[in-house]
């Protein structure tokens, strides 16, 4: 079922509502990032004095450029692991043109779903770029203890995540929120191996960057497969 719907999602591809989303998320990511970038080695810059003065050496006139060019360092380091997560994020606020194009082409019949309103998406994309930085930001010291582990911890975290907040969208177009959270445990098995199969080329550079709008439109051809299982 599972890879059914991915080669439907994969199929679909280069249509242009899946490149608008695609272009608009990453986008937005890259603009986000370099902003926080900046941000934070200016703040580097004002926190460390100009001249550091050191017993037996004297002052030392270029620890402030150090620091601000160590917090750039850092930043593109973490923007590695970051770029993806937050891609989706931002591809969530368009979840729902994805989930239309799909079920234009491939279930015709339905009556169209309505549309989450702007501010409420706003919201539960911000709880999901605050939920998914965090707890990648959490995985990286998981990385160092376990490392021989890191890439499953990747994919079973993100594929949680991911698989969790694609459905939620989803399903919620058809059921409301409160119906779609309980399909949601109901299925969390099934939903779960999705999301780790979106989280599996989340390590593969530049293919990664298809995942989000990719993992929408799969995910919305397996909500569609769990209801007509569930009516059978």
């Amino acid at each position: 079922m599972i890879f059914t719907c991915f080669s439907r999602a994969l199929a679909q591809l280069p249509e242009a509502a899946f490149r608008r989303v695609l272009l608009i998320g990453i986008g937005a990511t890259i603009a986000l990032l370099a902003a926080i970038t900046w941000a934070f080695s200016l703040l580097l810059g004002w926190l460390v004095p100009e001249t550091l003065t050191l017993p037996w050496i004297g002052d030392i006139g270029w620890v402030d450029n150090v620091a601000s060019g160590l917090g750039i360092v850092t930043m593109l380091v973490l923007s590695v692991f970051l770029m993806v997560p937050v891609a989706s994020a931002f591809t969530s606020l368009f979840l729902e043109d994805i989930a239309d194009a799909v079920e234009a082409r491939y279930y015709p019949a339905l009556t169209p779903a309505p549309h989450t309103p702007f501010m409420e998406g706003l919201r539960d994309t911000l709880s999901f770029l605050g939920v998914i930085i965090v707890a990648n930001l959490a995985a990286l010291v998981l990385y160092l203890v376990f490392a021989p582990l890191a890439p499953v911890i990747f994919w079973a975290l993100n594929g949680f995540l991911l698989g969790r907040e694609y459905f939620q969208v989803t399903a919620m177009r058809r059921l409301g929120r409160k119906g779609a959270a309980r399909m949601r445990k109901k299925h969390i098995a099934t939903i779960w191996a999705a999301g780790v199969l979106m989280a599996v080329p989340l390590t593969i550079p530049v293919i990664n960057l298809l995942v989000p709008v990719l993992g929408a439109a799969t995910f919305t051809h397996l909500y569609h497969a769990l209801e007509r299982k569930e009516s059978a």
